[in-house]
Formats: structure tokens, sequence, C-alpha cells
């Protein structure tokens, strides 16, 4: 064997060892690290485009009601069974069932493709799309608490729209 191929077997040898051992070292299969799901709460409010984030959900869910009187529409996971961080949407009012979408919001960035299970408010649907501003095959409408969101958009939802 020529030695630089020995030195390629040697680093691939350490990098598998470290993936194995060390946390945090693993990369994903598409090549890349994978990005941690957020750990805080966060609330949005339509009427201000406002985005404060907090240790816990009821820190989030207690702050934004004592300081407007904006109606929840939506909780999104980023864990299965609510779990993980959370980011509550905020709207004036109630969703109507007019047949459209009432509300929409592209997810901040941290946001992007870890949502997993969500909860309707505010006699909301919830309408999940893997491209911003409403773009891609959506799934929904969830109109109840849904611990799974499914294979179909499960850390995959880019946008958020209410009905």
């Amino acid at each position: 064997m020529r030695p630089r191929q020995v030195g390629r077997r040697a680093v691939l040898v350490i990098v598998a060892v470290l993936a194995a051992v060390v946390p945090g070292t693993a990369v994903a299969q598409a090549g890349g690290p994978v990005a941690p799901k957020p750990d805080s709460h966060c609330s949005y409010h339509f009427s201000t485009g406002e985005t404060l984030c907090f240790k816990t959900l009821a820190e989030a869910t207690a702050q934004s009601r004592d300081a407007r009187g904006d109606v929840i529409q939506a909780t999104l996971f980023a864990d299965p069974n609510y779990g993980g961080g959370s980011f509550t949407v905020y709207g004036s009012g109630m969703c109507e069932k007019d047949g459209v979408v009432n509300f929409q919001i592209n997810l901040p960035d941290d946001w992007k493709n870890v949502v997993s299970s969500v909860q309707p408010w505010g006699g909301c649907w919830i309408w999940l799309y893997p491209e911003p501003d409403l773009g891609g095959e959506r799934d929904g409408p969830f109109k109840e608490n849904t611990p799974d969101v499914g294979s179909m958009l499960n850390d995959r939802t880019q946008s958020v729209g209410l009905s």
C-alpha cells in the first residue's frame, strides 16, 4: 500500500471512532451535521411580526396573554407528543371557516424543518407546507391536537397556514 492510502484509512477510522464515542460529532447521511432542534418556547404575533422566546411554554403563553389581547391560533412543537421547544402563533382573532387561509407565516430559520406535532387553537385549522410562502404540497388540515404530524411533513415544514 502507498502511504497516502494508509493515511486516509487512518483518518476514516478516527472519524468513525469519534462519531461512535463523542456526542455531537455524528454526521447526517446527507453529508452534513444534524442541526439541533429548538429547545426554547417562542411566541409569534401576527399584529407586530414580533417573536419573543422564553425558557418554558408557560412563560411564553403567560407573557403573551398579559401583554396583548391576541388569540392563540396554533402551537407547533419540535418533537412528537408536544415535546421539545414550542412556537405559539397569536393573531388578532379567531379563524373563520371560509375555505381560505386566514393567516400565514414563514417560519424563522431555527424553526424550519423541525415541526413534529401541533395544537390548533382559536377555531383554526393548521396547514403545513414544505416551502416558504405556502409553497409545495401541503399537509392538513390538522383540526385537533396532533401528537405526530406524520411522515409527509415531519421535520420538513417551512411555512404554516391557518384557516
